[in-house]
């Protein structure tokens, strides 16, 4: 019995280490190439091992170039769409799940219906829309169109979350002289504080690594996030691998780093009821 247990266990650790491996597997090699010179970049046999030695290439990439500005500006975006999409996802789905009005399916499906559309059909519109606000290369207009762009998704994940909150503890709070807003602030966000970070994980994600309107709608270089500024380094009559790399492992850390600390919420939340007082 105590040699199954055991062989059990094992197995599980192997398994949960061969899935950690190919999970980070991707950044390793990203690491080690933009540590590898051309030769051996070119050469017949792979660099498994990083050579430490070239590290500066991440200086170099940090120092000389405008990586550190292209990566407050994927920051401030990333983070500005993704407190804005759950500021308005919250009453939105709340809406859809609690209230009962006139068309309120039909909005539900333009929703779901938004997620099917590809962002290169919406540039044409967003373009001339922002261009007549004068929203156009500014970090402000990133945001919106991320947000415009991510919101319904926030929106029927939050509401799924709020359809699950018994409405019994909605109807106490209001018997004891709590308004709708309170109820909102004091009953349902704590209970579907998982599916929030859920949410704002999806919303960071979406616009972190988002190109298209980045692209389009922002023109000034010293405005231009992360995912745009990568892809200027691919020239025509060279590309420097070591220096792409690197500046793409830098890229990825910001991402890894919040998902990191997201899912802590996430999976507290999903445990905190397994266990009954």
């Amino acid at each position: 019995m105590m040699r199954r247990l055991r062989l059990g266990v094992t197995l599980r650790m192997l398994a949960v280490l061969v899935v950690l491996g190919i999970a980070v597997f991707p950044l390793y090699w990203i690491f080690t190439t933009a540590l590898t010179s051309d030769s051996e970049l070119f050469g017949s046999e792979p660099r498994l091992i990083p050579d430490l030695s070239r590290f500066s290439v991440f200086i170099e990439a940090l120092v000389d170039g405008q990586t550190l500005i292209w990566l407050r500006n994927s920051l401030i975006v990333a983070v500005g769409t993704t407190v804005l999409s759950i500021g308005l996802g919250i009453p939105l789905g709340y809406a859809l799940s609690r209230f009962s009005f006139r068309g309120k399916v039909a909005i539900g499906v333009l929703l779901l219906f938004t997620q099917m559309l590809p962002e290169a059909l919406l540039v044409v519109p967003l373009f001339a829309l922002f261009r007549q606000f004068g929203l156009l290369d500014s970090l402000q207009g990133l945001i919106l169109a991320d947000t415009a762009f991510v919101l319904p998704i926030v929106a029927l994940i939050l509401k799924g979350a709020i359809d699950g909150v018994p409405r019994e503890l909605e109807e106490a709070a209001r018997v004891d002289g709590a308004r709708p807003l309170g109820v909102l602030l004091r009953i349902n966000i704590p209970l579907i504080a998982p599916s929030i970070a859920a949410a704002a994980v999806i919303a960071f994600f979406s616009a972190w690594n988002e190109y298209v309107f980045a692209v389009t709608f922002v023109f000034d270089k010293s405005l231009q996030p992360a995912s745009v500024g990568l892809a200027g380094f691919i020239g025509e009559q060279g590309t420097q691998i070591q220096t792409i790399m690197a500046v793409a492992f830098l890229f990825t850390l910001p991402a890894v780093a919040f998902y990191l600390f997201a899912q802590k919420y996430v999976v507290s939340g999903m445990t905190a009821g397994a266990v009954k007082g």
